[in-house]
């Protein structure tokens, strides 16, 4: 049986900087980079939420703090946990996990798991922010958007965002796995290691932080091209004959204002 896009997903890993109140004392000089690109990412959920609201699908996302638990690295990554955290007993790193890490995870993965058992395809858009400049190296785009290059539709459903960018807003400079690779371990990496290529479509969409400190205007611009070109994306990789209907033109009609 031929797969179908049935069912899109989007996901925020870091929408937020809360520390939950039993955790509180360990950030008491701290507050300078909970504040910071190290804390949260800025403007992602927002983002997030008009993705969800347009295309009227689910939205899984967390307002506590990557310097607490990091729910974009694997469990046993060596900095799935800060250095504000890592240094606590092994028994109260296993509740944050339990409390926090794992009930995300879980959530996201039986989402995906349901249209994925009937053989229908998933499209995961995890989405998220970078500083602009890391290490005092100035990073040299507007928008990335991270996937492995092994997975056909992947790259297929990247490019066909990347020209709708273009398109749409040609100031708008678009790069592809920057400012991180899309292979490196996350959570759209490590839900390919549990779904097949043509059922599974994970795309990391990354946004410049200086877009979203622009703010007005601006920023809203940025989110509304993202949102609309999407929906012409996902009609283009549907369209291309890769497993049958795809999302994106059904969903195109249907785009909030």
């Amino acid at each position: 049986m031929k797969s179908r896009t049935e069912a899109l997903i989007i996901t925020c890993e870091h929408g937020g900087n809360r520390i939950p109140p039993r955790y509180r004392a360990l950030f008491d000089r701290g507050h300078a980079a909970l504040n910071s690109h190290r804390g949260w990412d800025p403007g992602a959920l927002q983002l997030a939420r008009q993705l969800a609201a347009a295309f009227d699908a689910p939205l899984h996302f967390s307002t506590v703090s990557r310097l607490l638990v990091d729910l974009n690295r694997s469990e046993r990554h060596p900095r799935v946990f800060s250095r504000c955290t890592r240094a606590l007993p092994e028994l109260e790193r296993e509740r944050v996990l339990k409390e926090h890490y794992r009930p995300y995870r879980e959530a996201v993965l039986q989402r995906i798991e349901g249209p994925v058992s009937g053989k229908n395809r998933v499209v995961h858009v995890s989405v998220h922010s970078f500083t602009p400049v890391l290490k005092g190296v100035r990073r040299t785009a507007d928008i990335g958007l991270l996937y492995d290059p092994r997975r056909p539709r992947e790259k297929a459903l990247a490019a066909a965002w990347q020209h709708a960018i273009r398109s749409a807003q040609p100031g708008l400079k678009v790069r592809l796995n920057y400012p991180y690779l899309g292979t490196s371990d996350g959570h759209t990496t490590s839900l390919r290691g549990r779904f097949q290529a043509d059922l599974y479509v994970g795309i990391e969409v990354e946004v410049n932080q200086s877009l979203v400190r622009a703010g007005g205007d601006r920023w809203a611009a940025v989110r509304r091209v993202l949102v609309q070109s999407f929906a012409v994306a996902l009609g283009a990789e549907g369209a291309a004959g890769r497993g049958g209907r795809a999302v994106g033109p059904d969903r195109k009609r249907s785009l909030r204002p």
